[in-house]
């Protein structure tokens, strides 16, 4: 646990020395903020969804408890409909069964989880998700068509 807090941290400290490096691919974010948020996903993230961030197995199925299972975050769910201050509070505070992370990452290491899943993004995916995030509304509030209450489902 120690091991993965340091290599976060050189990571995280690479990223604040860069200071303003270019945007990856016209992006909000920088390379190095992908390279942070590589480690990060990796050590917090990945156990639920996926080395590649691709989610569970049957994922769009709900559980015997009602919920749906990790998923992915890679673009090809619904991680895309949800604007970044959202997807930070996802993070930070937990969703359904997703639990907060506020405790044991920051708001620079949370957005750099964040820049990793959406370099996974396609294009066409990313252009779709800056609509949602310019105007702060979720697929949910436009009327996006959703399955069920979980963020995360097409």
């Amino acid at each position: 646990m120690l091991a993965r807090r340091s290599t976060i941290a050189l990571l995280l400290g690479a990223v604040i020395v860069a200071g303003c490096s270019e945007p990856a691919d016209d992006r909000w974010y920088t390379e190095e903020q992908v390279q942070v948020g590589e480690a990060v996903f990796e050590a917090e993230c990945a156990v639920c969804h996926g080395e590649q961030a691709q989610g569970a197995e049957n994922w769009q199925q709900r559980d015997d408890d009602g919920y749906f299972p990790p998923p992915p975050l890679n673009g090809t769910a619904h991680a895309w409909h949800h604007p970044k201050d959202e997807l930070r509070t996802f993070i930070r505070d937990g969703f359904n069964r997703m639990p907060g992370f506020g405790d044991r990452l920051d708001d620079n290491e949370i957005d750099a989880a964040i820049a990793w899943f959406q370099s996974h993004w396609s294009d066409d995916v990313y252009e779709a998700w800056l609509d949602y995030d310019e105007r702060g509304e979720s697929g949910h509030d436009a009327g996006a068509d959703t399955q069920g209450d979980d963020p995360g489902v097409e």
